[in-house]
Parts: structure tokens; C-alpha cells; sequence
């Protein structure tokens, strides 16, 4: 039986993750409040973001970039596009 969570991106119950994402107490805030469908639309935003601004994840400024992104889009007001980021069509 799959766990539940109420999403703070969806804003509904929503399957939960099956384990914590990312270490520490980020990962447990995201693993306790963010559901797998809001993990994956962040997933998909995050490799746009290492596209466009063309980041190694492994940097340590790159890192704290999305991380910080990532709590803007989880938790937060949301993490905007590139200003000349144009969708595939």
C-alpha cells in the first residue's frame, strides 16, 4: 500500500514518495510534504534549469543554485523559466 501526503504543490492528497529525495532535513521536509507526481515536475524543471544555464551539478555553486531553486519551486513562490528559455514545440 502506497503512502499519501497532502502536497504542498498540488494541494491535495497525493501518492507520496517512497523514500527521501535528498539528504538531510530537506530531503525529510520534501519526503513528508511533497507527493511523486510534484517531485517529477520538479525533476523535469531542474533539468532545464542544468540546460539552459548549461550547470555541472556536481560544482558546489551549482549545487546551491538548485537547491535553492528547488525550495523556491517545492516550498516557495515558484522558480521562474530563463528569461529566453523557449518550451520545445
Amino acid at each position: 500500500m502506497s503512502r499519501t501526503v497532502h502536497c504542498v504543490l498540488l494541494k491535495k492528497e497525493a501518492p507520496g514518495l517512497d523514500r527521501p529525495p535528498y539528504p538531510g532535513p530537506l530531503g525529510q521536509r520534501i519526503f513528508e510534504n511533497v507527493s511523486k507526481e510534484a517531485w517529477g515536475r520538479w525533476v523535469g524543471h531542474q533539468t532545464m534549469l542544468i540546460n539552459e544555464y548549461r550547470l555541472t551539478p556536481v560544482d558546489p555553486k551549482a549545487r546551491k543554485f538548485l537547491e535553492q531553486e528547488m525550495e523556491k519551486f517545492l516550498f516557495g513562490e515558484g522558480s521562474a523559466t530563463p528569461d529566453d528559455f523557449r518550451p520545445p514545440q
